[in-house]
């Protein structure tokens, strides 16, 4: 998901597609490029994309970091990326590439969802929400451009099961536009809060620890009936976590979570 501020939209890559544009694609094993697109990739991972991954592997969000992501914290960044690790074969394939195609692929991620279109999120001025753009932009060894397979972003969308991704994903770019000033403070990015952050977003098995395990509920009002809906729903937490970054680094109430009264 690209953050993209107004004033960048016209120079960016791709067709831009508007809800009734249409563009051409089928993948299919026939093609001679079937796979290639899951070789060498950066391909950046939402939180998400972390939660049901890890659910699909059957490990638990510690294991599935530690295995399979590459956390990145790049110069006069203020919070790291999550990158998939690339297996450490000649053509660094991607971990779930199998002979038969992608072994985890009714999860898999919003990015290889959308492929071959590309989705960002647009800021208008100092909007603090964003709307979805989509790009269409399939690499040139993409041989699945030229089929005869038509389609409007709704109906890929659709088709790929990837509207629930989608809106995920763009609550979680609203949260990295705020983070791309920084908000740690003396700390800076590598201190306590930023890790508490990344726990929350990432981690969901330890952010359920951090809620029923430690004082959270007693700091925190949470409705009883929501309650009992996180110690079994990721979603529903994973939600949660993004509602209470909000709330401790900017102060953002919302209805799901406020700070009790002393």
């Amino acid at each position: 998901m690209k953050i993209i501020v107004s004033e960048d939209i016209g120079r960016l890559p791709g067709r831009r597609l508007d809800p009734d544009d249409r563009f051409f694609f089928r993948c299919h094993a026939a093609l001679s490029c079937f796979n290639r697109c899951c070789r060498n990739l950066n391909l950046f991972l939402y939180p998400y994309d972390v939660l049901r991954l890890k659910n699909r592997l059957g490990i638990s969000s510690d294991r599935f970091i530690e295995e399979y992501v590459d956390v990145v914290l790049r110069t006069g960044q203020f919070f790291p990326e999550a990158l998939l690790r690339m297996s450490t074969n000649d053509e660094r394939t991607c971990p779930f590439l199998t002979g038969e195609g992608c072994s985890v692929y009714p999860d898999r991620p919003d990015t290889c969802r959308t492929f071959p279109v590309e989705q960002g999120a647009l800021f208008e001025g100092k909007s603090a929400t964003s709307t979805p753009v989509f790009f269409y932009r399939p690499p040139d060894f993409c041989l699945g451009q030229h089929e005869t397979q038509m389609w409007t972003m709704p109906a890929w969308t659709r088709d790929q099961e990837a509207d629930f991704y989608h809106r995920m994903t763009r609550r979680w770019s609203d949260i990295r536009r705020m983070l791309a000033s920084n908000p740690w403070g003396r700390e800076g990015p590598k201190g306590p809060r930023a890790k508490m952050t990344f726990m929350a977003a990432y981690n969901i098995d330890r952010f359920r620890e951090f809620v029923f395990g430690s004082s959270f509920l007693k700091r925190y009002r949470v409705k009883s009936i929501l309650r009992k809906k996180l110690r079994r729903d990721d979603e529903a937490l994973l939600l949660l976590s993004f509602d209470w970054i909000k709330l401790a680094l900017w102060q953002i109430p919302s209805k799901k979570i406020r700070l009790t009264r002393r």
